[in-house]
């Protein structure tokens, strides 16, 4: 049975190449991890249903006023919310359409145009590279550049299975940090940027925590009449199935190779 949902969300993933963008984009929709990862050349798809608003949303702490986010395992979330009590509304599901850019400067001028109609971002850095940390101010000018001005964007510190301190500590082989966790919450502050949230592409920790943060956040955009959802150009679509609730495929713009073609061109909204 084919999960159904109720909106579909443009996020796209930025950052330096070797940051594991592609890695956390594998692991949010195959539940595994990829040690060797071809270059990504443009871009690259996937796609995901998550719930979205409550209860889902109070039960993994996401967006939830009376306690701070948590951890999630790996296959913590996949389409739940629990029991609907009498009154409530209806648990929400939103398909993210996930483009994953590729990093290396080579290929910067077609991947911006991969950003054109996202409503979401996640700013990918490896913690154990101060070099990635360094240019996502850069990624977020490009970004910002292009994309809606409410564009939703979370910073993703990458790789944290190989940093169990959260602070730099000279001479400890286990502990390969080179940014600490309050240097990230900082440049979030200066640079309004709504959360930052570490994760391990490896072990899964809180991969799926980053993304749902930038869908709660799309979705109280949603509520809040930000998107024109009839608009071609908009990052976000309602699902025009019979009662919204039929699962369907959408043309989400263009492939790599047709845009390629094109010089990189991103067509569509999403």
């Amino acid at each position: 049975m084919v999960q159904p949902w109720d909106y579909i969300a443009k996020i796209v993933s930025l950052g330096d190449s070797g940051s594991g963008k592609s890695s956390l984009t594998i692991r949010l929709c195959e539940g595994r991890f990829v040690s060797h990862h071809d270059v990504t050349i443009g871009v690259e798809f996937g796609s995901r249903i998550v719930p979205v608003g409550p209860p889902a949303s109070l039960e993994h702490n996401i967006n939830n006023p009376s306690s701070a986010p948590k951890t999630t395992s790996p296959n913590a979330v996949r389409g739940g919310g629990g029991a609907v009590k009498k009154g409530e509304e209806l648990q929400k599901h939103m398909k993210l359409s996930l483009w994953d850019t590729a990093g290396q400067e080579t290929y910067k001028s077609i991947t911006r145009s991969y950003f054109r109609g996202a409503s979401g971002a996640l700013l990918v850095f490896d913690i154990t590279r101060r070099s990635t940390f360094n240019s996502v101010t850069s990624w977020l000018h490009d970004l910002r550049q292009i994309a809606e001005e409410d564009i939703v964007v979370i910073l993703v510190g990458n790789k944290s299975d190989l940093a169990p301190a959260s602070t730099i500590t000279a001479g400890d082989s286990t502990n390969k940090r080179q940014v600490t966790r309050e240097e990230a919450e900082e440049w979030c502050r200066e640079n309004k940027v709504m959360q930052y949230v570490e994760t391990s592409a490896k072990s899964g920790e809180n991969v799926e925590l980053a993304f749902l943060q930038a869908a709660e956040r799309v979705f109280q955009l949603v509520n809040a009449g930000k998107y024109d959802l009839n608009d071609k150009r908009s990052g976000v679509k309602r699902n025009t199935g019979e009662g919204g609730n039929t699962a369907r495929t959408l043309n989400l713009g263009m492939s790599a190779k047709a845009a390629a073609k094109k010089g990189g061109a991103g067509g569509g909204c999403c």
